[in-house]
Parts: structure tokens; sequence; C-alpha cells
């Protein structure tokens, strides 16, 4: 893979459990998440994001780890209740301005927690998710839903992203961007983000975003690189 020498850097800086800054594009969201591999999270990560970022902090799974799991797509989910609950299918997101599908799943805890929402319950979740990810990607079929069942409880206070079918081809939004990291570093293909906010209750600038990255020593990407790098990195 030829990927930019930031995108390596980033790549090591995932791998080693650091934090790297992702923007998504002009004309689309324009925000900045903070990305971490979920792999590494930690309490400590988990008191920086909602902290520093100030988002909502959410955890991403890709195509394989949502077949071995049996997620499904919030969106298709409560279109699937319309016939008992009609005014779910008022509520579909089909008006999305900068996306085609709400990337959004299920909500989790793992059954060790207790209300769910601390530093540790939230990190316990995460960490636990992509641990049961990593055995799932290679385990006998109907395995991992069994133990997702038996580990995890929904609804609960880490909420599942679903990327789409094939990453960063119909979607370019920070699931697939942030997901698509943690395979190219060959890590497990779940990464945790949250979307950097300002005090004046906008999303944090770009320019400030990119300030806070170099304060701190993070990498920070443009969308546009980690495209580039990933078709590099599948030949597409």
């Amino acid at each position: 893979m030829m990927a930019s020498a930031a995108v390596q850097r980033a790549l090591d800086c995932l791998r080693q459990g650091r934090f790297v800054l992702v923007y998504d594009a002009d004309g689309r969201e324009e925000e900045t998440d903070v990305v971490i591999a979920s792999e590494h999270v930690t309490p400590e990560a988990i008191r920086i994001l909602r902290k520093d970022a100030g988002g909502l902090i959410c955890t991403t799974a890709d195509t394989r780890v949502q077949k071995a799991l049996g997620l499904p797509f919030l969106s298709d989910l409560f279109l699937g209740m319309a016939e008992h609950y009609p005014v779910m299918r008022k509520l579909m997101p089909n008006d999305i301005p900068y996306d085609v599908k709400s990337a959004f799943g299920i909500t989790i805890n793992h059954r060790r927690t207790f209300t769910g929402i601390t530093d540790d319950d939230r990190a316990l979740t995460i960490k636990e998710f992509a641990e049961l990810a990593r055995r799932a990607l290679t385990s006998e079929d109907g395995w991992a839903k069994t133990e997702f069942g038996k580990n995890f409880r929904a609804p609960g206070h880490v909420h599942l992203l679903n990327t789409s079918d094939r990453i960063l081809e119909t979607r370019f939004g920070h699931t697939e961007l942030a997901t698509a990291l943690m395979i190219m570093a060959g890590l497990v293909p779940s990464a945790t983000v949250c979307e950097m906010m300002g005090d004046d209750g906008k999303a944090l600038s770009k320019e400030k975003a990119r300030k806070y990255a170099d304060s701190h020593g993070h990498v920070y990407l443009e969308g546009a690189d980690v495209i580039k790098a990933w078709k590099e990195h599948t030949g597409r």
C-alpha cells in the first residue's frame, strides 16, 4: 500500500492505541471526529472523548462483524415495527441531506456493567465488543450470536454504527472512514468515534480541530486522504 505519510502515521498511532482526528469533507457533515481503535479503548479514552470532543460516542462494525453477530440497522428495525407502530414509518430518515442511509445500529451494554454510562462501563462494553468481534471473524456460524446475547444487553449506552456493504464506495461518512483505517492498520474492524463540538453550539471548525490535533500531537486526516489510501489498499 502506498498511502500518504500522514495516513501511515495515523495507522501507526492507531496500532499504538492513540487517537487520530478525521474530517469527513467540505459539503458533507463538515465535522471532525476523534477516532481510536475499539480494541484499545480505556476509561481514560472515554473521558477524553466526552470532554475534549463532546459529541456522541459511537462504535463501528464492518459488514463481516455485522453478519457474524446479526447486527441490524436501526432504520430497518423501525420499518419492521411499522405494522404495530405506524408512526415509525413516518419517522424514516429518508431526507438526510448529506447521506444515503443512517449508519445507526442498536445500542448495547455489556452485562457486567451497572448503569452502562460511566467511563468504566462504556470502556468495558466497547473493549468486550471488540474482542467478541475479533473472535467472531474466525468462529463457526452461530457461535458469535449466542455469545453476543449471553454477554450483552440492548438497549444500552454504546451506540453501534454499521458500515455500508462496500466501504467507501457508496457512503463516505466517519463510520466508513474510521473503519477503513482499522482494517488498513490490521486491527479489529471496529473504531470508536466522537464528533468534536465547539462552544458556539456548532461543530468545531476544521481550523480549531487542526490546532487541537497539533497541540496534542495527533495526526489530522482529511477524508479524501483516507479514501485514496483505501482505494490503493483494496485495488478498487
